[in-house]
């Protein structure tokens, strides 16, 4: 198990700028859904923007933390 206030640090500590939202897909605190909003995607392909999110994860992947589905944009992707 993560708490989501984790996942939120972990994502920051790459994207200091990001806008987070964060969703417990089954309420166990091992699946979750994330949506990162960043100045720092901009111009970066879509797989790289995810390896970028998940760098911090390592550690957990595959143990605590389970599944965690992200979907990353520029800010002005989101209007």
């Amino acid at each position: 198990m993560i708490e989501a206030q984790e996942i939120e640090k972990r994502i920051l500590s790459v994207l200091p700028d990001a806008v987070i939202r964060i969703e417990d897909l089954t309420g166990t605190k091992d699946h979750y859904s994330v949506a990162v909003v960043s100045k720092e995607f901009e111009g970066l392909q879509p797989l790289k923007r995810q390896r970028l999110v998940y760098a911090p994860f390592k550690d957990v992947l595959g143990g605590p933390l389970h599944a965690l589905t992200l979907v990353t944009k520029t800010p002005q992707e989101t209007y």
